[in-house]
Protein backbone atom coordinates (compact mmCIF):
# COMPACT_ATOMS: atom_id res chain seq x y z
CA UNK A 1 0.00 0.00 0.00
CA UNK A 2 1.34 3.50 -0.70
CA UNK A 3 -0.66 5.51 0.70
CA UNK A 4 -3.51 6.17 3.62
CA UNK A 5 -6.94 6.87 2.22
CA UNK A 6 -7.46 10.51 2.09
CA UNK A 7 -11.58 11.56 2.21
CA UNK A 8 -13.43 14.71 2.57
CA UNK A 9 -14.71 16.68 5.93
CA UNK A 10 -18.07 15.29 5.00
CA UNK A 11 -17.05 11.76 5.40
CA UNK A 12 -19.99 9.20 6.91
CA UNK A 13 -19.06 7.54 10.00
CA UNK A 14 -18.79 4.33 8.10
CA UNK A 15 -16.41 5.49 6.08
CA UNK A 16 -14.09 6.22 8.19
CA UNK A 17 -14.25 3.54 10.56
CA UNK A 18 -14.22 1.67 7.63
CA UNK A 19 -10.79 3.04 6.71
CA UNK A 20 -9.51 2.49 10.12
CA UNK A 21 -10.62 -1.27 10.50
CA UNK A 22 -8.98 -1.66 6.96
CA UNK A 23 -5.62 0.00 7.44
CA UNK A 24 -5.70 0.96 11.19
CA UNK A 25 -5.58 4.73 10.37
CA UNK A 26 -6.95 7.80 7.51
CA UNK A 27 -6.77 11.10 6.87
CA UNK A 28 -9.70 13.60 6.84
CA UNK A 29 -8.82 16.64 4.34
CA UNK A 30 -10.07 20.34 5.73
CA UNK A 31 -11.50 19.91 8.93
CA UNK A 32 -9.56 22.70 10.85
CA UNK A 33 -10.04 26.11 9.07
CA UNK A 34 -7.09 28.33 8.74
CA UNK A 35 -8.00 30.69 10.59
CA UNK A 36 -8.77 28.53 13.31
CA UNK A 37 -5.18 27.15 12.78
CA UNK A 38 -4.01 30.44 13.01
CA UNK A 39 -5.41 31.40 16.25
CA UNK A 40 -3.75 27.91 18.06
CA UNK A 41 -0.40 28.79 16.70
CA UNK A 42 -1.09 32.74 18.46
CA UNK A 43 -2.37 30.78 21.64
CA UNK A 44 0.29 27.96 21.68
CA UNK A 45 3.91 29.56 20.28
CA UNK A 46 4.99 30.74 23.56
CA UNK A 47 4.18 27.93 25.26
CA UNK A 48 6.15 26.01 22.56
CA UNK A 49 8.94 28.32 22.15
CA UNK A 50 9.76 27.49 26.36
CA UNK A 51 9.40 24.33 26.07
CA UNK A 52 12.59 22.16 25.26
CA UNK A 53 13.81 19.65 23.46
CA UNK A 54 13.29 16.42 23.83
CA UNK A 55 16.04 14.00 25.61
CA UNK A 56 15.71 10.48 24.53
CA UNK A 57 15.23 8.76 21.02
CA UNK A 58 11.83 8.44 21.36
CA UNK A 59 11.07 12.07 22.31
CA UNK A 60 13.18 13.09 19.87
CA UNK A 61 16.75 15.66 20.23
CA UNK A 62 14.84 17.99 17.75
CA UNK A 63 10.98 17.99 18.83
CA UNK A 64 9.25 19.50 21.09
CA UNK A 65 5.98 18.68 23.38
CA UNK A 66 3.98 21.19 24.72
CA UNK A 67 0.55 20.00 26.61
CA UNK A 68 -2.04 21.33 28.85
CA UNK A 69 -3.92 22.42 25.50
CA UNK A 70 -7.27 22.44 27.28
CA UNK A 71 -6.55 24.83 29.74
CA UNK A 72 -3.95 26.72 27.38
CA UNK A 73 -6.13 27.30 23.64
CA UNK A 74 -9.35 28.28 23.17
CA UNK A 75 -8.72 26.63 19.67
CA UNK A 76 -7.54 23.75 20.98
CA UNK A 77 -10.75 23.05 23.19
CA UNK A 78 -12.64 23.41 20.07
CA UNK A 79 -10.72 20.54 18.02
CA UNK A 80 -10.96 18.32 21.22
CA UNK A 81 -14.97 18.30 21.54
CA UNK A 82 -15.33 18.09 17.18
CA UNK A 83 -18.16 16.29 16.22
CA UNK A 84 -16.61 14.77 13.47
CA UNK A 85 -13.72 13.13 15.74
CA UNK A 86 -15.91 12.79 18.82
CA UNK A 87 -18.69 10.51 16.60
CA UNK A 88 -16.10 8.11 15.60
CA UNK A 89 -14.28 7.86 18.72
CA UNK A 90 -17.69 6.95 20.46
CA UNK A 91 -18.43 4.66 18.24
CA UNK A 92 -14.69 3.30 17.85
CA UNK A 93 -15.08 2.87 21.63
CA UNK A 94 -17.99 2.06 22.72
CA UNK A 95 -18.14 -2.16 23.00
CA UNK A 96 -15.69 -1.54 25.50
CA UNK A 97 -16.66 0.96 27.68
CA UNK A 98 -19.75 3.64 29.14
CA UNK A 99 -17.90 6.43 28.73
CA UNK A 100 -14.75 7.70 26.35
CA UNK A 101 -12.26 10.04 27.79
CA UNK A 102 -9.60 12.75 26.78
CA UNK A 103 -6.29 11.21 27.00
CA UNK A 104 -3.44 13.37 26.09
CA UNK A 105 -3.49 16.39 24.64
CA UNK A 106 0.16 18.04 22.84
CA UNK A 107 1.52 19.90 20.48
CA UNK A 108 4.07 17.91 18.59
CA UNK A 109 7.12 20.52 16.92
CA UNK A 110 9.72 18.31 15.22
CA UNK A 111 12.54 20.55 13.79
CA UNK A 112 14.86 20.19 10.92
CA UNK A 113 17.10 17.27 11.83
CA UNK A 114 14.93 15.15 13.54
CA UNK A 115 15.90 11.57 12.89
CA UNK A 116 12.91 9.22 12.60
CA UNK A 117 11.24 8.14 15.99
CA UNK A 118 10.91 4.78 16.55
CA UNK A 119 8.34 2.76 15.58
CA UNK A 120 5.64 1.52 18.33
CA UNK A 121 1.71 1.23 19.30
CA UNK A 122 0.80 3.85 21.25
CA UNK A 123 -1.16 1.35 23.19
CA UNK A 124 1.92 1.03 24.68
CA UNK A 125 1.46 3.37 27.38
CA UNK A 126 -0.55 0.78 29.58
CA UNK A 127 2.58 -1.72 28.94
CA UNK A 128 1.44 -5.57 27.84
CA UNK A 129 -1.20 -5.85 30.29
CA UNK A 130 -4.50 -4.89 27.80
CA UNK A 131 -5.56 -7.80 25.83
CA UNK A 132 -4.94 -7.40 22.16
CA UNK A 133 -8.60 -8.13 21.16
CA UNK A 134 -9.61 -4.47 23.41
CA UNK A 135 -8.97 -1.67 21.65
CA UNK A 136 -7.99 1.03 24.34
CA UNK A 137 -7.95 4.19 22.10
CA UNK A 138 -8.21 6.54 19.11
CA UNK A 139 -5.94 8.66 18.23
CA UNK A 140 -5.87 11.94 16.07
CA UNK A 141 -2.83 14.43 14.89
CA UNK A 142 -3.83 17.67 13.74
CA UNK A 143 -1.71 18.86 10.41
CA UNK A 144 -1.09 22.67 12.10
CA UNK A 145 1.82 22.86 8.99
CA UNK A 146 1.33 20.76 5.84
CA UNK A 147 2.66 17.21 6.63
CA UNK A 148 4.75 16.04 4.04
CA UNK A 149 7.43 13.01 3.79
CA UNK A 150 10.34 15.29 3.85
CA UNK A 151 9.18 17.52 6.92
CA UNK A 152 8.32 14.32 8.93
CA UNK A 153 4.95 13.82 8.19
CA UNK A 154 4.21 10.54 10.70
CA UNK A 155 4.65 7.29 9.60
CA UNK A 156 2.30 4.79 9.91
CA UNK A 157 2.66 0.77 8.38
CA UNK A 158 -1.22 0.10 7.10
CA UNK A 159 -2.91 -3.27 8.80
CA UNK A 160 -0.55 -3.39 11.63
CA UNK A 161 -2.87 -2.87 14.02
CA UNK A 162 -4.04 -6.45 13.19
CA UNK A 163 -0.60 -7.87 13.64
CA UNK A 164 0.58 -10.47 16.02
CA UNK A 165 2.47 -8.39 18.44
CA UNK A 166 5.63 -10.66 17.81
CA UNK A 167 5.61 -9.41 14.15
CA UNK A 168 8.76 -7.55 13.36
CA UNK A 169 8.25 -3.56 12.72
CA UNK A 170 10.05 -2.34 9.19
CA UNK A 171 10.03 1.26 8.18
CA UNK A 172 10.15 -0.38 5.00
CA UNK A 173 6.76 -1.16 5.46
CA UNK A 174 5.61 2.59 6.47
CA UNK A 175 3.86 4.92 4.38
CA UNK A 176 3.38 8.81 4.87
CA UNK A 177 1.02 10.31 6.37
CA UNK A 178 1.36 13.23 3.71
CA UNK A 179 -1.80 15.78 4.32
CA UNK A 180 -2.23 19.69 4.04
CA UNK A 181 -2.82 22.66 6.70
CA UNK A 182 -5.93 21.69 8.89
CA UNK A 183 -6.23 18.00 7.50
CA UNK A 184 -6.67 15.33 10.41
CA UNK A 185 -5.07 12.20 10.89
CA UNK A 186 -7.59 9.78 12.94
CA UNK A 187 -5.37 6.37 13.84
CA UNK A 188 -6.15 3.55 15.97
CA UNK A 189 -3.83 3.03 19.11
CA UNK A 190 -2.81 -0.38 17.99
CA UNK A 191 -1.10 0.51 14.40
CA UNK A 192 2.64 0.75 14.08
CA UNK A 193 3.64 4.30 13.55
CA UNK A 194 5.87 7.10 14.04
CA UNK A 195 6.92 10.56 13.71
CA UNK A 196 8.95 10.78 10.31
CA UNK A 197 12.82 12.58 10.02
CA UNK A 198 12.72 16.13 9.00
CA UNK A 199 14.97 16.77 6.65
CA UNK A 200 13.11 20.05 4.93
CA UNK A 201 14.95 23.08 6.69
CA UNK A 202 11.62 23.64 8.56
CA UNK A 203 9.75 22.86 11.41
CA UNK A 204 6.65 20.58 11.08
CA UNK A 205 3.74 20.98 13.42
CA UNK A 206 0.63 19.02 14.48
CA UNK A 207 -1.87 18.64 17.24
CA UNK A 208 -1.60 15.27 19.36
CA UNK A 209 -5.09 14.98 20.67
CA UNK A 210 -6.22 11.41 21.59
CA UNK A 211 -8.74 9.76 23.75
CA UNK A 212 -9.60 6.63 25.44
CA UNK A 213 -11.96 4.12 26.94
CA UNK A 214 -12.76 5.69 30.85
CA UNK A 215 -12.04 3.29 32.98
CA UNK A 216 -8.13 3.59 32.31
CA UNK A 217 -5.62 6.24 33.54
CA UNK A 218 -4.76 9.07 31.36
CA UNK A 219 -1.72 9.26 29.46
CA UNK A 220 -1.84 13.01 30.39
CA UNK A 221 -3.02 13.60 33.71
CA UNK A 222 -5.96 16.13 33.30
CA UNK A 223 -6.92 16.51 36.65
CA UNK A 224 -3.45 18.35 36.87
CA UNK A 225 -3.17 19.69 33.72
CA UNK A 226 -7.07 21.21 33.94
CA UNK A 227 -7.93 21.45 37.77
CA UNK A 228 -11.32 21.90 38.90
CA UNK A 229 -10.86 25.99 39.03
CA UNK A 230 -10.31 25.73 35.10
CA UNK A 231 -12.51 22.94 34.27
CA UNK A 232 -15.47 24.90 36.04
CA UNK A 233 -15.64 27.18 33.32
CA UNK A 234 -15.65 24.37 30.29
CA UNK A 235 -18.24 22.91 28.50
CA UNK A 236 -20.14 20.03 29.77
CA UNK A 237 -19.34 17.88 27.26
CA UNK A 238 -15.62 18.92 27.60
CA UNK A 239 -15.84 18.59 31.58
CA UNK A 240 -16.87 14.93 30.94
CA UNK A 241 -14.08 14.70 28.60
CA UNK A 242 -11.67 15.79 30.94
CA UNK A 243 -12.57 12.96 33.31
CA UNK A 244 -15.09 15.19 35.78
CA UNK A 245 -17.85 12.50 35.15
CA UNK A 246 -17.95 9.29 36.36
CA UNK A 247 -15.81 6.57 34.07
CA UNK A 248 -18.27 3.65 35.12
CA UNK A 249 -20.32 2.02 37.20
CA UNK A 250 -17.95 2.81 40.27
CA UNK A 251 -14.98 4.51 38.67
CA UNK A 252 -14.88 8.40 39.64
CA UNK A 253 -16.46 9.71 42.97
CA UNK A 254 -15.01 11.53 45.62
CA UNK A 255 -15.44 12.24 49.46
CA UNK A 256 -16.02 16.74 49.86
CA UNK A 257 -13.04 17.95 52.21
CA UNK A 258 -15.15 19.48 54.90
CA UNK A 259 -16.13 19.56 58.51
CA UNK A 260 -17.48 15.57 60.03
CA UNK A 261 -21.28 16.36 59.20
CA UNK A 262 -20.98 18.71 56.56
CA UNK A 263 -19.04 16.84 53.79
CA UNK A 264 -20.85 14.56 51.29
CA UNK A 265 -19.76 10.95 50.86
CA UNK A 266 -19.61 9.20 47.24
CA UNK A 267 -19.95 12.40 45.22
CA UNK A 268 -20.21 12.40 41.27
CA UNK A 269 -17.46 14.54 39.83
CA UNK A 270 -19.23 17.31 38.60
CA UNK A 271 -20.00 18.75 42.10
CA UNK A 272 -16.46 19.60 42.05
CA UNK A 273 -17.64 22.08 39.16
CA UNK A 274 -20.66 23.11 40.83
CA UNK A 275 -22.80 21.42 39.22
CA UNK A 276 -25.40 17.78 38.96
CA UNK A 277 -24.75 15.00 36.29
CA UNK A 278 -26.08 15.36 33.20
CA UNK A 279 -28.77 12.95 31.95
CA UNK A 280 -27.89 9.96 30.29
CA UNK A 281 -24.07 9.66 31.62
CA UNK A 282 -22.23 6.40 32.23
CA UNK A 283 -24.72 3.80 34.61
CA UNK A 284 -23.18 4.32 38.22
CA UNK A 285 -23.37 3.24 41.73
CA UNK A 286 -23.52 7.28 42.94
CA UNK A 287 -26.88 9.04 43.29
CA UNK A 288 -27.22 12.75 43.70
CA UNK A 289 -27.41 14.07 47.57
Amino acid sequence: MSKLQTLKSNASKQDVLAAIDRDGAVIIEGVMSSALADQINQETTPFIEATPDGQASFTGAHTTRTGALAVRSAGCRELITHPLVLDNVKAFLAEYCDQIQLHLTQVIRIKDGQDKQPLHRDRQAWGDLLPPSIEPQLNTIWALTDFTHENGATQVIPGSHRWDYQREMKVSETVSAEMSRGSVLIYSGSVVHGGGANVSGSDRAGINITYSLGWLRQEENQYLSCPPEYAKDFDPELQELLGYTMGSVACGYYSELKPAGEARELCPPEYSLGRSPREGGAPTIVSEV
